[in-house]
């Protein structure tokens, strides 16, 4: 409908107010009638004038239409929409300007060098951001000018911040001490893999291991005879197995998604959240940021709702062991780091209790479970005597 509003006119049969604004010629385009209610469809423009009709009846207007309902949400909206502008326009000028360079090393002179070397070249607080060619030049004259001390430069941009990380050129790579020791299981587990570069093996793939019990040894033998001690270097995986029980009620709360959808504004600050134009009470919503800052405490955001219905799901024995495989994964999944993984898994029993179906999962799984055992206080000669 273009340029119309619908209003709500109230009291003791409204008919005969509506005879009036068809005696005055004005364009009724719909009617719907209620015992004390009435609610009529007109153009905009004739809104005036019905509205100095004198009268004892209630006019209201309950919807509008086309321009008239943009003009009217700007008018109510106007100094809202300033102070986002504002807020935009103030967010695009703070996020263009550098308020912190951080030089990322141990070496606190190192450090302190960098940071007065970088000043001089324009890398500066306060100052607006350089260009990726700009950043580039003064990586290349930082190294040439400190040639001697640093090996390599990077300048990542983070938001409102440049972290300038460096390595520092070493003249002697002198390898870390490791003291005498022995690689031993941090838990019980089968033996999966093992890694050594140094020290004696002496378990071997697939052997049951319980927790503390030495996998390579830092005591290196000769026949019968401990000849020395090393620092055992390695890695061993193992086969480590756990269960899991999983709860599910028989009726699991869905929200299933409708063909009804809609779009308007969503704005994120600090704790709250706003929603614009949505007229679902349950939804479902997809956002497309526009403005997004690390400065002010403010997201805006054109946001997609589409209307979900919440309906209820008889969960089957057959579905509870699929979203039981799937919960107790995630979790298993969140505890283990790269080099680890979930070597097998299945469902051992499950159970029908009231309302709810119990389901025990249980899983093999690929753990680093390497641990040291320091040596360095043994005696070999004492240990050698005691073997005879």
């Amino acid at each position: 409908m273009n340029n119309k509003i619908k209003l709500s006119i109230t009291g003791k049969n409204p008919t005969y107010f509506l005879k009036e604004i068809i005696k005055r010629k004005i364009n009724v385009y719909k009617v719907e009638k209620d015992h004390k209610q009435l609610k009529v469809i007109i153009e905009y423009r004739d809104l005036e004038e019905i509205m100095n009709i004198k009268t004892i009846y209630k006019i209201k207007i309950v919807e509008r239409y086309g321009l008239s309902k943009y003009k009217f949400l700007l008018k109510k909206y106007a100094l809202f929409l300033f102070f986002i502008t504002m807020g935009i326009v103030l967010n695009i000028i703070l996020s263009n300007i550098i308020f912190n360079i951080e030089v990322i090393h141990s070496n606190k002179e190192l450090v302190n060098t960098v940071q007065k070397d970088l000043k001089e070249l324009g890398l500066r607080k306060y100052h607006l951001k350089i260009t990726y060619s700009e950043k580039e030049k003064i990586k290349e004259k930082l190294l040439a000018k400190e040639k001697d001390l640093l090996e390599w430069v990077e300048i990542e941009e983070k938001g409102t911040k440049y972290i300038v990380k460096v390595e520092q050129r070493k003249k002697n790579n002198l390898q870390k001490k490791c003291n005498y020791r022995h690689i031993i299981s941090k838990k019980n587990a089968l033996i999966y893999e093992i890694e050594a570069s140094s020290g004696e093996i002496v378990k071997k793939k697939n052997d049951y291991i319980t927790k503390g019990e030495i996998i390579v040894s830092g005591l290196i033998h000769n026949k019968e005879d401990i000849v020395s001690k090393r620092c055992a270097i390695g890695k061993v995986y193992g086969e480590v197995w756990y269960t899991a029980t999983v709860s599910l009620p028989k009726k699991m709360p869905t929200k299933k998604l409708t063909s009804d959808k809609t779009y308007g504004l969503s704005i994120k600050t600090l704790k709250k959240e706003y929603n614009f134009l949505n007229k679902f009470s349950t939804y479902q919503k997809k956002e497309y940021n526009i403005i997004e800052s690390e400065i002010l405490p403010i997201n805006i955001s054109i946001a997609k709702y589409i209307k979900t219905k919440e309906t209820t799901k008889n969960l089957t024995i057959k579905t509870a062991e699929e979203k039981a495989l799937e919960i107790a994964t995630k979790e298993i999944t969140k505890k283990l780091t790269k080099d680890e993984e979930i070597l097998s898994k299945k469902v051992l029993k499950k159970t029908e209790i009231n309302s709810k179906i119990k389901v025990e999962v249980f899983f093999k799984v690929k753990e680093n479970i390497t641990a040291y055992q320091d040596i360095t206080d043994l005696n070999i000669e004492e240990m050698n005597k005691k073997e005879e």
